[in-house]
């Protein structure tokens, strides 16, 4: 017996008719029953390891580079903007290949696989440019493996609980950026930073294990079959579908999203000529409280996660983007001010944990609710160049404005485009029907 049609409404209000082809309604096994299923809870335990492992990186990075390679906050910087970078590029080329359910699962677990190993070879490096390369190379298995991902955990829930199942994924992911950075404070005394960074390839391999078990539902609940799809980045049916509007205040918000390795030096920095009796506090000792700061920032992240999925399936998510926005231009003034204390440190981390937390959920949601299956992959796939490129301006410019002038007007800069993301999210509306985007 055919499948009838049915009609869903986009989040302008505009009927949207999805024909039996479409698989908006998510799996079968999910439509009488809860939306928590092992696939999604296996997503989220993919992201929850994978991210334990290149956290555990990226918290020692500045100062493995630092101390042990001799570099400063402008080398830093350059390395974690072009990697950025590529993987937009890569998450746009990812998108066209996710729409593919062969591809599909191909394409997430080698990304996990290649991001676990190039992550951990970064122990083994004596320059500044190997750390640079393999970061790349880490960052590229993401950027392929994004969009796929997402359109995994798509296919493993309906649409009316794309938020919750998204809170999850990135619950897990920045659980993850907890676990890494705890586990690095505690191993660093007594293994060293580089055979800490070598240890963070297990939890990486264990993302690959958790992923495949997603990926095996997904393949058990997809009951129609799908014709060859030909690799497009439909760039025009995704402006006819209004993805500019969409993205305009997703480009404000990660144009001020600064990359989280300079949060940490610039913790560390205060944190070392903060007095403390005759002598203050020692570089490990310095790192050490950044890095649990840091997990703070992580822990707060996750709850904030959770909430704002909820929240997304309730009310629209540009509003929850704006809530994210607003929260990041409060913890970078504290850090523009240049607080000694790890007390309103620790509330710079949480409040900007906040803004991650509210800010990445909300725009994962706002895409896989706006766009029909077949144009999800592309839709997913331009969001993350639009995030990478944005980020790559961000993280650039602030630690040039830092490097030269100070870091106080580094941070102010990045608050400044958080203030025009608030200002876009509740003034840009999504394209209403009979209009061009």
């Amino acid at each position: 017996m055919p499948k009838r049609s049915r009609r869903v409404f986009d989040p302008a209000g505009r009927p949207e008719r999805i024909g039996p082809d479409v698989s908006d309604t998510g799996p079968e096994s999910a439509q009488g029953g809860g939306w928590l299923t092992p696939g999604v809870l296996g997503v989220g335990a993919a992201s929850l390891c994978s991210d334990t492992s290149h956290e555990m990186v990226t918290s020692l990075l500045p100062t493995f580079l630092t101390s042990t390679l001799h570099a400063g906050p402008g080398p830093l910087a350059v390395i974690e903007s072009v990697s950025d970078a590529l993987t937009g590029v890569c998450k746009l080329a990812g998108g066209p290949l996710a729409s593919d359910r062969k591809w599909r699962a191909r394409l997430v677990s080698g990304g996990f696989l290649g991001t676990a190993l190039a992550t951990a070879a970064v122990g083994l490096t004596v320059s500044v440019w190997q750390v640079a390369v393999l970061r790349a190379v880490a960052w590229v298995s993401r950027g392929l493996r994004s969009p796929a991902r997402d359109m995994l955990l798509t296919s493993l829930t309906r649409r009316e609980t794309y938020g919750r199942a998204f809170g999850v994924e990135r619950a897990g992911d920045n659980a993850g950026a907890v676990l890494g950075p705890l586990a690095a404070a505690s191993l660093i005394a007594v293994l060293g930073v580089r055979h800490v960074i070598w240890l963070s390839v297990v939890p990486g391999m264990l993302a690959g294990v958790a992923i495949v078990v997603a990926a095996r539902e997904a393949r058990r609940t997809i009951s129609a079959p799908q014709a060859r799809r030909t690799l497009r980045l439909n760039v025009g049916e995704l402006r006819r579908a209004g993805m500019v509007r969409l993205l305009i205040p997703v480009a404000l918000f990660e144009l001020g999203n600064v990359a989280t390795t300079l949060l940490i030096l610039r913790a560390t920095g205060l944190l070392e000529v903060a007095p403390l009796g005759a002598t203050g506090r020692s570089a490990v000792a310095a790192t050490t409280i950044a890095i649990i700061l840091y997990a703070g920032h992580n822990a707060v992240a996750a709850l904030a996660s959770l909430a704002a999925g909820q929240l997304c399936d309730r009310f629209q998510p540009r509003l929850i983007l704006a809530l994210g926005a607003a929260a990041y231009v409060a913890g970078y003034a504290l850090f523009a001010v240049g607080f000694t204390g790890w007390v309103p440190l620790g509330v710079a981390f949480a409040v900007s944990g906040m803004g991650i937390g509210f800010g990445e959920t909300a725009q994962s949601t706002l895409v896989a609710q706006s766009l029909p299956e077949r144009l999800r992959g592309n839709g997913f796939g331009l969001l993350g160049l639009v995030q990478a490129l944005a980020d790559l301006a961000s993280t650039a410019v602030v630690g040039l404005l830092w490097a030269v002038v100070s870091a106080w007007l580094g941070f102010g800069y990045a608050a400044a485009w958080m203030v025009a993301a608030t200002a876009a999210c509740l003034l840009i509306r999504p394209r209403r029907k009979g209009t061009h985007g």
